[in-house]
């Protein structure tokens, strides 16, 4: 449990009434992202108050009105995900370097630079985000903040998102590993007479290189693969 004198305000108003809760900023950030988290580890103390501050407490009865129970762990988890909470300037911040950072990652994976056939390092594509001042949320997952950070970066960072199709046939040997790798991946695999597997997966182009190295990994090179033209 952090305490009173680390915790920020998260606040809530409807139906012109005031509620507000302490709670560890690292911990309601997670909850507002969408990850499991324990309230009662969250909140500083086990309490919703009008005026946090002054100490003021809400009543059972006001809860009851507004979030239709007074249970105070869902009280306070409504708060924090519905509600405002004080970050400090230093704390979005942080939380913005690492949404950029995993965007750029995901981009870095998932797209190539069709000049070259390669991913752009992520050093690179961080870079021309902090060039291109597009805004990110720190609170809004990455994967949903992707597609506007690349129509931003584009005109100084070529960039292409192109699907291609594998084709791998795995020995029987190396089938059962290579088996789950190809379920992975998004396709369900063949099983042929002979034990081996075989599929058509279908990835970004940028990840091309990733899968040849995994199966060329788990059958010690002995796995038939390839790029379908």
């Amino acid at each position: 449990m952090v305490t009173v004198e680390d915790a920020v305000i998260a606040k809530y108003e409807k139906g012109g009434k005031h509620f507000e809760v302490l709670v560890d900023p690292e911990l309601s950030y997670d909850l507002r992202s969408g990850k499991p988290v324990s309230i009662q580890k969250m909140l500083a103390v086990n309490a919703v108050f009008k005026d946090a501050k002054k100490g003021m407490r809400a009543s059972p009865s006001e809860m009851q009105e507004v979030f239709n129970t007074q249970v105070i762990e869902e009280v306070a988890k409504i708060i924090v995900k519905e509600g405002e909470v004080q970050l400090t300037t230093s704390f979005k911040n942080k939380k913005i370097e690492e949404k950029k950072k995993q965007i750029a990652a995901f981009i870095s994976k998932n797209a190539i630079n069709p000049q070259t056939g390669l991913p752009h390092p992520i050093d690179r594509i961080l870079n021309v985000i902090d060039k291109v001042g597009i805004d990110i949320d720190p609170f809004k997952p990455a994967s949903q903040q992707t597609e506007k950070v690349i129509k931003a970066i584009k005109s100084m960072l070529p960039l292409s998102l192109e699907q291609i199709k594998i084709y791998v046939r795995v020995p029987a040997k190396y089938a059962g590993r290579a088996y789950g790798l190809i379920k992975e991946y998004g396709s369900e695999g063949e099983w042929l007479n002979d034990g081996s597997v075989r599929a058509i997966i279908s990835i970004p182009a940028g990840m091309k290189e990733e899968l040849f190295h995994r199966f060329g990994s788990i059958t010690e090179g002995n796995a038939e693969i390839r790029e379908e033209k």
